[in-house]
């Protein structure tokens, strides 16, 4: 992390622009980013001089205290994040649009319009995202007055007048898919728009599985935020909880034992290897492989496994707990992990190489599926996705956090942005993450794995930032005088992958949507909150 260096540079922009700052709070209330308090009318100004700054913008979200709703967004530059913070009352919530000048924070700029009712001047879509039918117009479930539950009909109206964009010419026809798919996958809806087999647009339709985490995150203490957090994406278990618990222990100044962030991040590694396995996988399988896929399959499988003898669950779920971890790892459970190591390595020895020679494979996953650079800074994605399109961050990094900060963390990153490349990224990322591994094994620290926690006899607020397997995962957390959260916000890679994908299918043939879709494979339930 560079500790701010820049920042002196940054408010000399925002005043040039004529940005008006409020009052500052407590830089240490909200750590570890850094806060700046924006008049309302400056907010777009302030995102237009952050973009030119090179800011890459992290997400937006809002929160509804006393009379006011505050709305922030947090952006990162060289390993560091600020947060922007403005009020606006709910009888005239109006903001200028971040969307100007950040393309890929469009769909989270819906989203709080949709729970707080936050209208964006300058929003190139004003479309209900979130919501659907599920509540009147003029309900807003993130408001104080909304209950969890909602004022639902006795049954939610279709969502079939959603005004998905036309594409008008000749030859031009529409193909619907979704939002319920032939397999066990989750529903959404995919619009194309094509002449013959070429795709010319592909508009998504998400937010089938809103499972209103955000309201009902309300009122619960640390360890139940942990549990919600953890079934954020199932496939993402320990990286949303690790964030969670990330943020509350920040707020809380809590210092995690030497022993527990030693397994958080075995843990973490672990969910990693599992998840790029079944996606290689389930890459070759798209395009008529199957040899790698059922390897992959068994692979996976006996990873699993060793979770389930190891922690007690296969996916990991409810291992990372406020303060810690659930408990500690023996001599013989690390003796049984290093052996699973080995072997992982000696097969992907073999499997690989087969991989990158095939010639048929090579020739349906290169030059398929790509998404510039250009796009994809422009949309902010991160992740094996961003890495693939030449955009080099990891948190684990670039933004250090323990005990990464006393490791060496390889990053792969390529230029080609194609599936190939994306296959190429996570297979490299299984051989780096295997290196950590074995690198936190063999100098696990000794002590206490869970630490003491004290209740401040005030409201506190703190942002985790975690690398998760699909990318960067950015938690926020505030907790009353009570110890009750008042305010969780979670937001996964995939609100910004999910429109990566609409861009790089462009060019591409309808066939290959399988497994471009197949080589992003975000998450809709990370993005439906």
């Amino acid at each position: 992390m560079s500790g701010f260096r820049w920042l002196h540079d940054y408010l000399a922009a925002l005043e040039g622009e004529h940005v008006v700052l409020r009052e500052e709070a407590d830089p240490h209330t909200l750590p570890p980013a850094h806060r700046l308090m924006v008049d309302g009318e400056d907010w777009g100004s302030a995102a237009k001089v952050s973009a030119a700054f090179g800011h890459r913008h992290a997400g937006v979200w809002g929160e509804h205290i006393g009379d006011w709703i505050i709305v922030r967004a947090c952006l990162a530059f060289e390993g560091d994040y600020l947060v922007l913070e403005t009020p606006v009352s709910p009888q005239r919530p109006v903001l200028p649009s971040h969307s100007p000048y950040y393309s890929g924070i469009d769909r989270l700029e819906r989203h709080l319009q949709d729970m707080l009712g936050v209208a964006f001047l300058d929003h190139p879509d004003s479309r209900r995202w979130t919501r659907h039918q599920a509540w009147p117009e003029g309900s807003y479930p993130l408001r104080h007055e909304s209950p969890a539950s909602g004022t639902p009909p006795k049954r939610t109206p279709a969502d079939s007048d959603y005004p998905f964009v036309e594409v008008l010419g000749s030859g031009v026809y529409q193909i619907p898919v979704g939002p319920v798919h032939a397999g066990i996958i989750e529903p959404g809806h995919f619009r194309f728009h094509a002449v013959g087999e070429d795709v010319l647009r592909l508009e998504q339709r998400l937010g089938y599985v809103h499972k209103g985490i955000e309201k009902i995150a309300e009122g619960r203490d640390p360890e139940g935020l942990a549990r919600l957090a953890g079934r954020i994406s199932g496939d993402t278990t320990v990286a949303h909880t690790w964030a969670a618990c990330m943020a509350m222990e920040r707020a809380y100044d809590v210092s995690v034992p030497p022993l527990a962030l030693a397994i958080r991040a075995i843990l973490a590694e672990r969910e990693r290897i599992a998840n790029h396995l079944g996606d290689i996988g389930a890459i070759c399988n798209d395009v008529g492989f199957a040899f790698a896929h059922m390897q992959c399959a068994r692979l996976r499988e006996q990873w699993q496994r060793g979770n389930q003898s190891v922690f007690g669950h296969r996916l990991l779920m409810d291992r990372i707990v406020p303060g810690g971890v659930f408990r500690t790892l023996t001599y013989q459970c690390a003796e049984l992990l290093k052996t699973q190591n080995q072997d992982l390595s000696k097969e992907l020895d073999s499997l690989l190489p087969i991989l990158e020679d095939q010639p048929s494979l090579q020739d349906r996953l290169a030059n398929t599926g790509v998404l510039a650079a250009e796009d994809a800074r422009r949309l902010g994605v991160t992740g094996y996705v961003g890495k693939a399109s030449g955009m080099d961050y990891d948190v684990r990094r670039d933004h250090a956090y323990a005990p990464y900060d006393r490791l060496t963390v390889e990053s792969p990153c390529l230029s080609a942005g194609d599936v190939a490349a994306r296959v190429q990224v996570r297979a490299s990322e299984i051989r780096h993450s295997l290196g950590l591994l074995n690198c936190l094994m063999e100098n696990l620290p000794k002590g206490p794995v869970q630490a003491e926690w004290t209740q401040p006899a005030k409201a506190i607020e703190g942002i985790g930032v975690v690398e998760g397997w699909r990318g960067e995962i950015v938690t926020y957390v505030r907790l009353g005088e009570d110890g009750r959260v008042q305010r969780f916000f979670a937001r996964d890679p995939s609100w910004f992958s999910w429109p990566a994908l609409e861009q790089l299918i462009h060019g591409n043939i309808v066939a290959d949507f399988p497994v471009c879709n197949k080589s992003v494979n975000a998450s809709y339930s990370g993005h439906d909150l």
